[in-house]
């Protein structure tokens, strides 16, 4: 019996992440859960699943839990706080699926305290990669990848030899503009940009993947999951989302990971890694596919692309303003705040600005992290701003 904690269990990977229990109650406990927000699904998985304890955003969430379970109730933390206690709970494995940067903390914790983590939460790598790279060598902890991308990276890399790789190849869908003019790009609504053609997902997530900074994010990411050079790190355009990375050696010889596109497969990996659970999910079938497509990203639609080898190139504080400024810049536009095309234009002008200051950009601690993170938050709104007001 593997005894899980679950950070953020009611987004889109944490829901999935416990189908998967659900469907395995012997082989998985799950012993503590943090959510944010969302108190009514919240007490729903605490009664299905039992947890020891569980962590909500703020007092209010607090107060509402205490009310709809009663009795139920088990062990109750709050904010910040409460996502690090479910962190270190006794656990052996972590899912770190919160979104965002509010998952660096708790990721950090759990690392600290020698559990292996299934991460799902991208910016804890993103922001912080050498310090949690750091981390988890001086714990022993296990890092374990949910991405679709860096899980098939990492089903693919079993019983290679390191030396022997040369290229890592990510796999992105394009998102639901791949095809659309830049000048229809810069107009999309939400609902357009909402509307990704193969994966369900949370809508940060969803956008990120219209902009193509999900997978600028991802090239971050994985040049600290697998220790390689940004250089030796590709991104190719797959319509299908069925090849879902591959791997390049030394010899000529590609190796892909191919799959219907389903998180829970990605999800099922890590939780019971190194072995596999029986999903009975629809096969691969590749007849009835009867090609698959591959492109090059057009980075002049989409310079995410160019923003994440920018940040890569300006120091180890360079991605965690990149990403600060853009949960910022799509926060606003998912409100209706701002066009489509803000979020890049916020992006690019707040890394800028960064990248202009007269600083080493070398990630000392946690301090160092999260100074780049608040002073790219503020230049962000500062830069939406200016793009409201020009637009008026």
């Amino acid at each position: 019996m593997k005894c899980l904690a679950i950070l953020g269990s009611t987004g889109s990977i944490g829901e999935q992440t416990l189908s998967v229990v659900e469907r395995f109650p012997e082989r998985f406990a799950v012993v503590a859960l943090a959510a944010g927000r969302n108190v009514e699904k919240l007490a729903e998985q605490v009664r299905r699943f039992r947890p020891a304890l569980i962590s909500v955003a703020d007092i209010s969430g607090a107060q509402a839990l205490r009310v709809l379970l009663g009795p139920e109730l088990p062990e109750l933390v709050v904010g910040e706080e409460g996502l690090i206690a479910v962190a270190e709970a006794p656990a052996d494995l972590v899912v770190a699926a919160a979104v965002g940067a509010v998952g660096l903390r708790p990721t950090l914790a759990a690392a600290r305290a020698g559990r292996a983590v299934a991460l799902a939460n991208k910016e804890a790598l993103v922001m912080a990669g050498a310090l949690l790279t750091r981390e988890v060598q001086r714990s022993g902890a296990a890092l374990l990848p949910v991405d679709s991308e860096h899980s098939a990276i990492f089903q693919v890399l079993a019983g290679q030899r390191r030396e022997a790789l040369k290229k890592l190849v990510l796999t992105a869908s394009g998102g639901p503009f791949r095809t659309w003019p830049a000048e229809r790009i810069a107009r999309a609504s939400v609902e357009e940009a909402l509307a990704h053609p193969n994966w369900e997902m949370g809508p940060k997530i969803t956008i990120d993947s219209a902009t193509l900074m999900n997978k600028g994010l991802e090239i971050i990411e994985a040049r600290w999951f697998f220790d390689v050079p940004p250089e030796h790190i590709d991104v190719v355009v797959h319509p299908q989302s069925i090849v879902h990375s591959l791997v390049e050696f030394v010899d000529g010889s590609v190796l892909a990971q191919l799959g219907v596109p389903d998180m829970r497969i990605p999800i099922a990996v890590a939780l019971a890694h190194p072995e596999r659970l029986p999903l009975d999910l629809p096969s691969l079938d590749l007849a009835a596919l009867g090609r698959l497509e591959f492109e090059l990203p057009d980075r002049k639609r989409f310079p995410a692309l160019d923003l994440a080898d920018a940040a890569l190139r300006g120091g180890e504080l360079a991605p965690a303003v990149l990403n600060a400024a853009n949960e910022v810049a799509v926060a606003a536009f998912l409100k209706g705040e701002v066009a489509f095309s803000s979020i890049t234009a916020t992006n690019s002008a707040v890394l800028e600005r960064h990248l202009a200051q007269a600083v080493s950009g070398t990630l000392q601690d946690l301090e160092d992290v999260l100074e780049a993170d608040r002073w790219a938050r503020t230049a962000a709104q500062e830069e939406l701003k200016l793009l409201r007001g020009r637009s008026e």
